[in-house]
């Protein structure tokens, strides 16, 4: 094999490689020789099959595979014989192709640049450390008996108050029409609650039980039902009874209500929860510095090709952003020259922070194990109750769907390795502290 370099440019390299005719075609010659030891044609034993029917029969097919591996092969050679390491998948560009002559193609790569370990020692971060207060597990608690209250019905005749739960009949009109799915009989609405069109449940305000009433309404645009988006609308109303919230002490008998067998229990229990919340939101909040501490001393090139794939998955979002409406303030007052330059840049330091944490990895010896593996999938299968086999057999049926899943894995091992050896402070903050984002004003 002839291998001549025609570009050496950065990160870019490309290549002239000649295969000769012999090698092809000593390629092809064993192929067909397999083929015919286990073809079954009419009129011949198996495995006794002469070779000039089984050049007949398969030689233009074997000549695309042998040549198509020949292709690969050589690629794969002139790379490792240069200690290359392609950053994205080869072009092949096929010059010369003809039967019992040389296979000539140019092949041109991108490399993954050298990439030096930063001095872990170095990187200094702080650790935001916040435990949970009496007053916000007082908070939960709270909330979890308010969810568990009790409705009972008034049995004096009063008018709706904020908050009291009303029996009503309905008929939804639009136009003075009524629409499909706007009646109802014996609903429980909540005065002043949510979960209605906006200001149907407000003008339920001092009805009382016996009474009726026609309410003024308008559908949202973005409502599901495209006939009523955006549509006026009238309610009649009918007030049948009036109920009462009516929410239980944080006591023992709440506890056990829940299936615990005291409030002190229950309390432990929220107690950990928010710990972990904090510890999760303080564990978001490290890993966040150590990847800008990273990014920094990440000043190696990085590839175009990566870059530009990044950038195109970024600028896809932006452009759906845009269809629909949702681009953000910021975003809309810039023009997009200016708009697609930060975005770049932003694909280019992800890309970057990509190769420098993947290089740690794979430096370091860290991998993501099987069992690692089994967790993840039947994690992201839990996420589907009902269907969790059905998950795991897709996974089990497209290894490439399941690789998507090792990605995150990887990189949160990447990150404990190098927490382990960064130098890190700890500082207690309250929970309010540990919420802020690290730009916002104090």
């Amino acid at each position: 094999m002839q291998v001549t370099e025609t570009l050496s440019d950065g990160l870019k390299r490309a290549y002239t490689v000649v295969v000769p005719a012999a090698d092809i075609e000593s390629r092809r010659s064993k192929r067909l020789a397999e083929i015919g030891k286990t073809v079954n044609l009419p009129g011949f034993r198996p495995g006794k099959v002469p070779l000039p029917v089984v050049k007949q029969r398969y030689g233009t097919a074997v000549t695309a595979e042998v040549l198509e591996e020949s292709v690969n092969d050589a690629t794969r050679q002139v790379l490792s014989d240069r200690g290359l390491r392609a950053a994205t998948q080869p072009k092949v560009d096929v010059v010369s192709l003809e039967e019992a002559k040389d296979l000539e193609f140019k092949v041109e790569v991108e490399l993954l640049p050298e990439i030096a370990m930063p001095d872990f020692a170095a990187i200094e971060l702080t650790r935001l450390k916040a435990e949970p207060s009496a007053e916000s597990v007082d908070k939960a608690l709270s909330e979890i008996a308010a969810r568990n209250r009790d409705l009972v019905e008034v049995a004096e005749t009063r008018p709706a108050a904020k908050g009291d739960v009303l029996t009503v009949d309905f008929v939804g009109k639009v136009d003075g029409v009524p629409f499909q799915g706007g009646t109802g009989t014996e609903m429980d609405v909540e005065v002043g609650g949510a979960g209605f069109i906006p200001g149907f449940t407000e003008q339920l305000e001092g009805l009382a039980p016996g009474e009726s009433r026609t309410i003024d309404v308008s559908f949202p645009e973005e409502y599901g039902a495209k006939e009523l988006a955006g549509k006026a609308a009238t309610f009649d109303i009918t007030a049948k009874k009036l109920k009462q919230p009516v929410v239980p002490a944080v006591d023992d008998e709440l506890a056990k209500k829940l299936g615990f067998e005291g409030m002190d229990r229950v309390r432990d229990l929220i107690t950990q929860q928010i710990q972990r919340e904090y510890d999760q939101l303080s564990r978001l909040r490290l890993k966040r510095q150590l990847l800008d501490a990273l990014a920094a001393t990440a000043a190696f090139p990085a590839p175009e090709g990566m870059v530009q794939a990044e950038f195109n998955q970024i600028w896809q979002r932006i452009e759906a952003d845009k269809a629909e409406g949702k681009l953000d303030e910021e975003d809309k007052a810039k023009d997009e020259d200016t708009l697609k330059a930060e975005y770049r840049a932003i694909a280019e330091r992800r890309v970057r922070l990509g190769l420098l944490l993947s290089e740690i990895g794979r430096v370091n010896g860290i991998t993501v194990a099987a069992d690692e593996m089994t967790r993840a999938m039947r994690a992201e299968a839990g996420r589907y109750p009902g269907q969790e086999a059905q998950v795991m057999e897709f996974f089990r049926k497209n290894p490439q769907a399941a690789e998507t899943l090792r990605g995150p894995i990887f990189e949160e091992k990447v990150v404990d390795f190098v927490l382990e050896l960064a130098k890190l402070t700890d500082n207690a903050v309250t929970p309010e502290e540990l919420a802020r984002e690290p730009d916002a004003a104090a």
